[in-house]
């Protein structure tokens, strides 16, 4: 049978599942014929701005030459060869992303040329440059020292492949702004590093959307370059009054119910309620041109103005790589698009709450999104429940997998980023626990203390991405820190 009209809170956890057939039938035999396509954006691209395209300028710095003699890379280093497997590298990554890559097919050979070269791209700026060293005989770090003194603020890469560098060529620009050296025999890495530079730009164009409040205007924030466009609270509600029944809600009904391990409370007019917050959300976001969105859903919830809270459609938003926030944090909605960019993996938002008995970090949330490891990879099981604090609606509860890898990640604005690791250790199942449905509970790594994990609404990303956020915020002109 359904859950209850009255939404009563099954006692037992999620063992009294009702049962899916019978609700599959209750919500329409045509809603199953409706096959709900997978999202086209993939790991590689969220959401992205109507903007201009991201351009990335690429330069070699090496002698204008067939080979080399003595000293490193060596003379069996293949210069040509090389360079035509780094080019092919960053145009493919630049074509996944929608880059325009700019790359140099002759060598700046002298330090002449490298000033010719931050000439123009002062006068004409790109989003970013990827200076390629060459070899250390001629050392041509020089080179990339003079660009990076003549450049500004233009975010720069300085890429270094196995056999053009030694410590002491690393140690002057180890600390220049907005720059990272990535020194190392990975030659694929390139392609991580257009997509760092194609994350910053992006991170500029985006334009956040914040439901809540009566006026509309918009507030670019500094460093970061992220616009949150304010609209009426009234606004949602007033979307969610026109919106009419369609068969991409019937699918979309459909496709949760399927997808789901177990439904315990909601009943078939409570998943339709949730489905129509998703499709309330895209219509928002395309009439203000804006690629992500929070809501004051609290607010209009604790008031009954919206019969069901967003939280489904926050967990497929964010499923689809676009940002479904809850309670209004820009914050949280920044490190959620950073992470969807750069990391092509959703984050959970979650309220923590240490365990001093265990020095564990608990963390619980009434949304999360499924798809862990990206959207072209598959969902983690979740549960339908409702709401845990007001029994409304739909909430889902998805279980992590336990014993993974996590990074722990929160933004503070305007310009700081704090990261920690760790390791999913169990899932919570409310009841008999009070908090909200998706609860998670994580061992953290070299923390003495749980409660010294600052921060609120930090987001649990599964897997280790420690190097790569600290790298970005090197990159990216951003602090970075520990978070506890």
């Amino acid at each position: 049978m359904f859950g209850s009209e009255s939404h009563s809170h099954c006692h037992c956890g999620c063992c009294a599942s009702m049962d899916r057939r019978e609700f599959m039938t209750a919500v329409g035999a045509s809603a199953l014929a409706i096959n709900v396509a997978a999202t086209a954006l993939g790991a590689a691209s969220p959401s992205a701005p109507a903007a201009a395209r991201p351009r990335v300028r690429a330069v070699f710095l090496r002698p204008n030459t067939d080979k080399y003699w003595m000293g490193w890379p060596g003379a069996s280093y293949d210069i040509h060869g090389r360079q035509a497997d780094y080019t092919k590298t960053m145009a493919d990554a630049a074509q996944k992303l929608g880059v325009d890559l700019q790359v140099d097919a002759e060598p700046v050979v002298d330090l002449a040329g490298v000033s010719a070269l931050a000439v123009e791209c002062t006068q004409s700026r790109p989003d970013g440059v990827i200076l390629i060293v060459g070899g250390l005989s001629p050392n041509y770090w020089p080179h990339a020292e003079l660009f990076l003194a003549k450049r500004g603020e233009i975010p720069t890469i300085v890429f270094s492949p196995m056999g053009t560098s030694f410590t002491g060529h690393l140690q002057p620009s180890r600390k220049a702004a907005k720059c990272f050296v990535a020194a190392t025999q990975d030659h694929s890495w390139l392609a991580t590093g257009v997509r760092m530079l194609w994350t910053i730009a992006q991170m500029d164009r985006t334009r956040l959307c914040i439901v809540n409040g009566e006026k509309t205007y918009d507030e670019k924030l500094a460093a970061i370059g992220t616009t949150l466009h304010h609209v009426p609270l009234r606004r949602w509600t007033d979307e969610l009054a026109k919106i009419g029944e369609t068969a991409a809600m019937q699918a979309l009904v459909a496709e949760f119910t399927r997808t789901a391990k177990k439904i315990v409370e909601p009943n078939a007019q409570d998943v339709l309620n949730s489905v129509k917050n998703y499709f309330v959300a895209k219509r928002i976001m395309a009439a203000e041109n804006c690629q992500g969105i929070s809501l004051n859903c609290l607010g209009l919830i604790g008031e009954r103005k919206i019969p069901c809270p967003p939280c489904m459609a926050w967990l497929k938003l964010n499923d689809e790589l676009t940002p479904g926030i809850c309670e209004c944090d820009w914050n949280a909605g920044i490190g959620q698009r950073l992470c969807q960019l750069l990391l092509g993996r959703p984050g959970f938002q979650q309220d923590p709450a240490p365990n001093t008995v265990n020095n564990t970090l608990m963390g619980a949330h009434c949304s999360g999104p499924t798809r862990l490891r990206g959207p072209d990879q598959p969902a983690v099981p979740m549960v339908l429940r409702s709401h845990s604090e007001s029994g409304l609606g739909v909430s889902p509860q998805v279980l992590w997998p336990e014993g993974e890898a996590i990074t722990l990640m929160t933004f503070q604005g305007p310009k700081k980023i704090l990261v920690g690791t760790g390791r999913v250790v169990a899932n919570i199942d409310t009841p008999p626990a009070g908090g909200c449905r998706t609860s998670v509970e994580l061992q953290m790594d070299n923390v003495k203390d749980c409660r010294d994990c600052v921060g609120f609404h930090q987001l649990f990303l599964l897997g280790r991405h420690e190097r790569l956020l600290q790298a970005y915020a090197q990159l990216a002109g951003l602090e970075y820190g520990p978070i506890a």
